[in-house]
């Protein structure tokens, strides 16, 4: 399916929106239901044939690698119980994938957060997810609509969804030419414009595939807003000098950074859950 055997997630922020839930649990953790969100993440990156997952963490994130891990103890307790069969899809996943880690020592924003786990995915093409945006594919999930792009382009692929224009401060905004159905050329892209200045309402989402030039790129990119070094900065400068598409994607997104995306996943995946109890 896709010649993409990598996956990197940044996961060193310290989640404030959520404090104090936050202060000594990583947001990634946050239970949808009955799994952390970045679970879901890496479920996605399976599909897609990414098996080889790295992950970006910080301090105060232990529990990330702990939770893609082998509990001997919880497996014991639990051994030959009607429990064992929850544990089915993280043992999937541990059989499945590999898991590698780096720390980002400082928080200087999303482009350093990658460029920091470059020594993780090597001179290869690699898909990067943002646990807090948790996606639903309509049919094949995300990361593998746009393993299809990367596939017939073979350019770095962003994720877009359309949204609100008094909400495009919040977001990456695209402005492009549209190549195919949904798919577009970028010829802009801004972080976090005011509504006035935005070029379109169609904003980037926490779901990239990414070439591995870019870590060149990032790192002869000056600090841009707030004095971070951001990947739409540095995918600005990619546009310019060879092709990124932007990709509307079918689907559904939660912003599971916030507290209201939070609680609409939460019951969006209840309803689900609630469906295989029958």
């Amino acid at each position: 399916m896709t010649t993409i055997r990598k996956c990197l997630f940044p996961a060193a922020g310290y989640g404030t929106r959520f404090l104090p839930a936050t202060k000594s649990m990583p947001k990634e953790m946050l239970p949808v239901v009955d799994k952390p969100l970045i679970q879901y993440g890496v479920e996605e990156a399976m599909e897609a044939g990414m098996c080889n997952i790295g992950i970006v963490t910080g301090r105060g994130k232990r529990a990330l690698a702990d939770h893609f891990d082998v509990s001997y103890e919880l497996e014991h307790q639990i051994s030959g119980s009607s429990k064992e069969g929850l544990l089915k899809d993280i043992r999937r996943i541990l059989d499945g994938c590999t898991f590698s880690y780096t720390r980002q020592s400082e928080m200087k924003g999303l482009g350093h957060a990658i460029l920091t786990g470059e020594s993780l995915v090597g001179n290869e093409p690699f898909g990067v997810v943002l646990a807090d945006d948790l996606c639903v594919g309509e049919g094949d999930g995300v990361l593998t609509q746009m393993a299809r792009i990367y596939q017939k382009y073979r350019c770095c692929v962003v994720a877009i969804e359309e949204v609100p224009h008094d909400e495009v401060e919040k977001y990456g905004v695209i402005a492009g030419s549209e190549l195919e159905d949904g798919v577009y050329v970028v010829s802009d892209m801004v972080e976090k414009p005011q509504p006035d200045d935005a070029p379109s309402n169609l904003a980037i989402i926490g779901r990239y595939i990414l070439t591995p030039d870019i870590f060149d790129v990032i790192r002869n990119t000056p600090p841009g807003r707030n004095g971070e070094i951001q990947i739409t900065d540095a995918l600005q400068i990619q546009a310019e000098r060879n092709m990124v598409l932007a990709y509307r994607f079918k689907g559904r997104r939660f912003d599971c950074g916030s507290v209201h995306g939070f609680v609409e996943a939460t019951n969006y995946f209840y309803e689900r859950w609630k469906e295989t109890q029958d």
